[in-house]
């Protein structure tokens, strides 16, 4: 995967952002909004797209496409920096493949101290207990 490439496969848009800012929110569009289009993408593999698939399965629109948006900054070009970085961070995750969990016998010190534990617990538990009155 080259980032250069990928990069001018990404939708941009400007909106207006939201939240306090007095006249200048109102009449400059500092808001950046990102589009990714997974499954028409030529850059990525068949098993890359499918991986990215099922990993942002939440993420997605009911199109596949990924959406980003950043409006922490006033400038336009600083908030597109800013989604950018975001994205390649979020596809490089998505396409890491978690290694497979080896299961491992407990040890035999390990067995034995939960048992001990477990013994010490139920006679803690026992003295708390009305004596019986014979």
């Amino acid at each position: 995967m080259d980032n250069e490439k990928i990069i001018k496969e990404l939708k941009f848009k400007a909106n207006r952002s939201s939240g306090s800012g007095g006249q200048h929110v109102n009449k400059v569009s500092s808001k950046i909004e990102l589009s990714f289009d997974i499954e028409n993408s030529s850059e990525l593999t068949a098993e890359e797209q499918e991986l990215l698939l099922k990993n942002f399965k939440t993420r997605l629109t009911k199109e596949n496409i990924l959406l980003l948006q950043c409006d922490e900054s006033r400038s336009q070009h600083k908030n597109k920096e800013i989604v950018i970085k975001r994205f390649l961070q979020l596809i490089i995750k998505g396409l890491k493949i978690p290694k497979k969990r080896k299961s491992t016998k407990p040890t035999k010190s390990s067995i034995q101290k939960r048992l001990e534990k477990k013994k010490k617990q139920a006679y803690k538990k026992a003295l708390r207990n009305k004596p019986e009155m014979l």
